[in-house]
Parts: structure tokens; sequence; C-alpha cells
């Protein structure tokens, strides 16, 4: 089982991503630069945060056309589990491998603190260890992470459940319908503007608990039964 992390320039939470995935969860977790035109070998992906290419023009829009991108929306067209966590979150949106935008903050301020979120979707490979309506602590570090979907996108994020996580009555910048998180239509492509990767152990955690951490167990035990039922 291995994960693939896309790095480009301007990344600065692949590090995180890939000492929870290697040091906490035990799943092997390889860094991947974004020149890169072709991916195998690899079980799911995860495009991290930071300020790729330094959010020029807007946040993850050149990002979205780099090579490696190209990969990770052919290796969603397959079915691997793809995960965006903030800046990958507008890079997803940007690639157009998940609807909606994302735009800076109504207080046109950074926001960096934590808040907590509700799980509305258990039925991702992101979420799987949450129970449904659970509540989770969970720091956010953003600018531009305010969702935005317009009345029809919104209908539809409903109808079909793909609304996963929403800020619990304490949205930090303006999203729509307080959402947090998004997936795709077939629920293997997540979006999230938090970052669960700060709050994985609870020696970093502000309340010091590390909920968090079942983003990243929930993927690998959706790998772990994928590769069962291929056996």
């Amino acid at each position: 089982m291995k994960i693939g992390i896309a790095v480009f320039p301007g990344s600065n939470c692949d590090r995180d991503v890939h000492h929870v995935l290697n040091n906490v969860v035990g799943v092997q977790a390889d860094f991947i630069w974004h020149t890169k035109d072709r991916i195998s070998g690899y079980d799911a992906m995860i495009v991290p945060g930071g300020f790729a290419f330094g959010d020029r023009l807007r946040a993850g829009i050149i990002a979205a056309h780099s090579p490696i991108v190209q990969e990770v929306k052919r290796m969603a067209k397959d079915g691997t589990p793809v995960l965006g966590i903030c800046n990958g979150f507008q890079i997803l949106v940007e690639s157009g491998l998940l609807p909606g935008a994302l735009m800076m903050n109504d207080s046109l301020r950074f926001v960096c603190r934590w808040t907590k979120v509700k799980v509305q979707n258990t039925n991702t490979p992101f979420t799987g260890q949450f129970a449904k309506k659970q509540e989770f602590d969970i720091p956010v570090a953003h600018g531009e992470g305010r969702y935005i979907a317009d009345r029809e996108i919104l209908k539809e994020l409903k109808r079909k459940n793909q609304i996963v996580l929403q800020y619990s009555n304490d949205d930090p910048n303006g999203s729509t319908d307080l959402i947090a998180a998004i997936c795709n239509e077939q629920g293997n492509v997540m979006g999230m503007m938090p970052h669960p990767e700060r709050a994985s152990e609870g020696l970093i955690s502000a309340t010091g608990r590390n909920d968090a951490i079942a983003v990243f167990k929930s993927l690998a035990s959706h790998l772990k039964e994928q590769q069962r039922v291929v056996a």
C-alpha cells in the first residue's frame, strides 16, 4: 500500500502529511514532484496545503494545470481516492474535480485558529471511521477558504450527499451552508479546508485529542479493504 503526496513550489504541509502517514498511521507515503506526468503504483493521492506557486493569479489555478494534476485527474476517474487539504482543496476545485469555488474569507483576513466540524457523510474513503454527526476539533489556516456554491450546485451537493463536513455553527470564513469539506459524486475525491495533519497527534492538539487522525486512518482502512477484495 502506497500513498503519493503531490509537491508544488510553495507546498508547506506536505511534510506534515508525510510524517503522519508514515510515522503515526504506519502507511508508506512518498513525495511526488509536480512535474511528474506519469504516476503508477500508488493506491491514493493527497494534494496538501500550502501556497502552490505563491497563489499567483488566484489560489490553486496554476497548480491545477500542472502535469501531476492531470495524472491525479486520470487516477480519480479510475476510482483512486484523492484528498485535497486546504490549498489542495483549492487545486481540486480549480482543476474541475470538485464543484464550486473558493474565495477570500469574508473577514478579508487570513484565519489561523481551531474550530469544530461535524461529519455529515461517512461513505467516503476518508470518513469511514467517523460516526455520522460526530463533531471534532481541527485547525484552519487560510486566506481564501470561503467555499461558495450557487443555488443549483448546493442543491446537487445536498441531493447527492456530497457535503462531507460542516463547521459546527462556527464558520471561520463565510462558507455557503457552513461547508468545510465536499466530495465528488462517486465519493472518491474529497476536498477539505481544515488541516487534519495538524490535529493527528494529541501532543500538538489544542484539546489534547487527535480525532482528526481518523481521516488518514479511514483512508488506510479503505485501502486495506480494497486490497483484501482484490486478493
